[in-house]
C-alpha cells in the first residue's frame, strides 16, 4: 500500500538473510557491553545503556565525580517486571561506554528504594565527608509497601545515604527518614541541588498534582519553602521525577532562566508517560512560571523520567540528561526476555527564546563521535517519481547516526515527507514532517511485533512547528529504537520498535509533491563494549 501512495527511494539494500547475519554478528560481539548474547536478546541495543539482566526503569542519582559519570537506576534484580525497587549502578568516563557495578542501595525495613538524586557535598555540610574526600550523598524515596498494603494513605518518605569511596559502598543515615510525609499519598522522587543565592540545598519533590520545594543547610533537616503546579500544565496523571536547574538562554547576553522538568503518567501528548517542562525564575524560595503553554521535552512515546547530571564541572558547563526509553503503557510486556528497558542516549539540553517564549532543546552529547566508525555521504537529489537505489549504503551501516537536510521547493512542495526504516516482511517505521499540520511525526502502525499492547501502534505527532525552507533531521538508529532531533533539537521524538526481522533498508518518501535532499551524512556506529 505504501508503494502506491509515496515515492520511495531505497538507500540501504540487503537481503534479509544477509542483514540478520550482520546484526547477529554484532550481537555475538556483545550488545551494550554485556557479553555474548543469544537470540532471546535480539532487541538489546548496540549503543544504548541496558541492565545486564532483569528489570530497569527511571534513571536516578545522575552525578559526576572525579572523571566518572554515575548512572543509578530503578532496578529489580529478581524479575523482568517491576518489583521491590533497588538502585542499580553503572559508571562511565565518557558517557558512552558503561561499566556495571554492584547494586548500590537495597530495600530495608523502611521500604523499597524509589527514585531520587545524588549530589557531591563539596563543603561537607552534612558532616559525612572526610578530610579531602567529600561525600557523595544519595537522596531517595522510601516506599513502605506494608503500609500501602494495609490500606494506609501515607507510605512514602525521603531518606539519605552517603558514600566516601566514589559510590562503591553506601551507608544509610541512621536518622532516616529525613523528610517525613505530611499526609500526601504521592510524595516522592527528590531532586536536590545547591542554591548559591541562599547557600542552602533545594529539594524539588513531586507531591501528587504539584511540586514542593524544600530547603536545608545540611541535607538532613528540611523546611518547606513553597509549592507550584496546581492547575498549571498537564494533569492527566500523577506528577513524578522533577528536576530544577538554571541555564543560559543566550550566552552572548548572559540571560539565564530556570527550567523545571515534571514527568507525568499518564497524560503524555501521545498517550501514557511523558515529561513536560516549565521555564521561569527561582529565587531559592519560589518558582515563578513564565511558560505560556504546556511544552514537552520529547514528543515520542518512549522518553520518560529524564533528569540531569549534578556536579558537572564549570569548565564543561553542559546540562546533560538521560531518560528511561519506555512507556508505562507497555514497559512490562515488551518482547525482550533476559532484560527489560534501555536508557536514551545522553543528551545536552539548551534553552532558546522563540517569539517571547522559551524552548528547551535536546541534542546527543558530542561523545557520540567516539562511536563513529565509517562515514558515508549521500548525494543531493530530488525525492519524487521513480525508485532509485544507492549501492554505497547497505545493511552494514546499521546501527547509525544520520544527518539529513531537506529543502522545500518554492512550488510543488510535498505535503508530507521523511524517511522509512523497513525489512523484507514489509514492516516499517516512518519519521517525517507534515507541512499541512506543521508537525513532525513517527508512524509505527506497522513496525513489527505489537500485539503485546493496544497502546503501542499509532501515528505519534509533535507540537506545531511551522518550518519554511530547510528541514533538518538528526537521527540515532539502534536495533530497536530511533531518536529524532529535528532542526537542531527544536523538536525531539524517541520511540522503540520490535521488528520480526531487523530493519535492513532506509528510504526517503514524499507525498503530494517533491522535496530535495540538500545533504546527507551517515555514520556507522560501533557497538558498546564494557571497559
Amino acid at each position: 500500500m505504501l508503494r502506491n501512495k509515496i515515492t520511495l527511494i531505497t538507500l540501504l539494500l540487503a537481503i534479509s538473510v544477509l542483514s540478520a547475519v550482520v546484526w547477529q554478528s554484532c550481537a555475538s560481539k556483545g550488545m551494550a557491553g554485556t557479553g555474548t548474547e543469544s537470540i532471546s536478546d535480539k532487541y538489546r541495543p548496540l549503543f544504548h545503556f541496558t541492565p545486564d539482566s532483569m528489570w530497569m526503569n527511571d534513571p536516578n542519582g545522575l552525578v559526576y565525580l572525579d572523571g566518572e559519570y554515575h548512572l543509578f537506576y530503578q532496578y529489580y534484580p529478581d524479575s523482568t517486571v517491576w518489583g521491590p525497587m533497588h538502585w542499580g549502578h553503572a559508571i562511565s568516563t565518557d558517557l558512552v561506554h558503561w561499566q556495571h557495578l554492584p547494586i548500590a542501595l537495597y530495600p530495608d525495613s523502611l521500604g523499597y528504594i524509589f527514585s531520587g538524586s545524588a549530589v557531591v557535598d563539596n563543603d561537607n555540610t552534612s558532616g559525612f565527608g572526610k578530610k579531602g574526600t567529600p561525600a557523595m550523598v544519595a537522596i531517595f524515596t522510601y516506599h513502605d509497601v506494608k503500609a500501602e498494603r494495609a490500606g494506609k494513605s501515607v507510605y512514602q518518605s525521603q531518606g539519605i545515604a552517603y558514600s566516601t569511596d566514589k559510590g562503591r559502598s553506601w551507608t544509610k543515615y541512621p536518622g532516616n527518614p529525613v523528610l517525613k510525609n505530611p499526609g500526601q499519598r504521592d510524595f516522592r522522587d527528590p531532586k536536590v541541588s545547591w542554591n548559591k543565592q541562599t547557600n542552602k540545598w533545594i529539594l524539588t519533590l513531586a507531591s501528587g498534582d504539584h511540586i514542593c520545594f524544600y530547603s536545608s543547610p545540611n541535607l538532613k533537616e528540611w523546611t518547606l519553602e513553597s509549592e507550584f503546579g496546581k492547575g498549571v500544565g498537564a494533569h492527566g496523571g500523577v506528577w513524578e521525577c522533577p528536576d530544577l536547574f538554571e541555564m543560559p538562554v543566550d550566552r552572548k547576553t548572559g540571560e539565564k532562566k530556570w527550567v523545571l522538568l515534571v514527568s507525568i503518567n499518564p497524560g503524555g501528548p501521545n498517550g501514557g508517560s511523558a515529561t513536560q517542562y516549565f521555564v521561569g525564575s527561582f529565587d531559592g524560595h519560589r518558582f515563578l512560571n513564565e511558560s505560556k503553554e504546556t511544552r514537552w521535552v520529547d514528543y515520542g512515546k518512549d522518553n520518560y523520567a529524564g533528569v540531569s547530571y549534578s556536579n558537572i564541572p564549570d569548565s564543561d558547563g553542559r546540562h546533560i540528561s538521560i531518560g528511561w526509553m519506555s512507556n508505562w503503557q507497555y514497559a512490562q510486556v515488551v518482547p525482550t526476555v533476559k532484560w527489560r528497558s534501555a536508557m536514551t542516549f545522553p543528551r545536552k539540553l539548551s534553552l532558546m527564546e522563540d517569539n517571547s517564549s522559551y524552548i528547551l532543546k535536546s541534542e546527543p552529547v558530542e561523545e557520540i563521535q567516539l562511536l563513529r566508525e565509517r562515514k558515508t555521504e549521500l548525494k543531493s537529489q530530488n525525492i519524487e517519481g521513480a525508485l532509485e537505489s544507492n549501492p554505497a549504503m547497505n545493511a552494514s551501516n546499521f546501527p547509525m547516526e544520520l544527518f539529513l537536510e531537506f529543502e522545500l521547493p518554492a512550488s510543488g512542495a510535498a505535503t508530507d515527507f521523511g524517511i522509512q526504516l523497513g525489512n523484507q516482511l514489509d514492516e516499517n517505521i516512518q519519521l517525517g514532517y507534515n507541512r499541512e499540520t506543521k508537525q513532525f511525526y513517527i508512524r509505527r502502525e506497522n513496525s513489527g511485533i505489537s500485539t503485546f499492547s493496544k497502546d503501542f501502534n499509532g501515528l505519534h505527532t509533535s507540537g506545531t512547528c511551522d518550518i519554511k525552507g530547510t528541514v533538518k533531521m538528526h537521527l540515532l538508529i539502534d536495533v530497536a529504537s530511533v531518536e529524532l532531533f529535528a532542526n537542531d533539537g527544536l523538536v525531539t521524538m524517541t520511540e522503540i520498535f520490535f521488528p520480526t526481522e531487523y530493519y535492513q533498508t532506509l528510504g526517503f518518501y514524499a507525498r503530494n509533491g517533491k522535496v530535495a535532499l540538500k545533504s546527507g551524512v551517515a555514520y556507522k556506529l560501533n557497538s558498546l563494549k564494557e571497559k
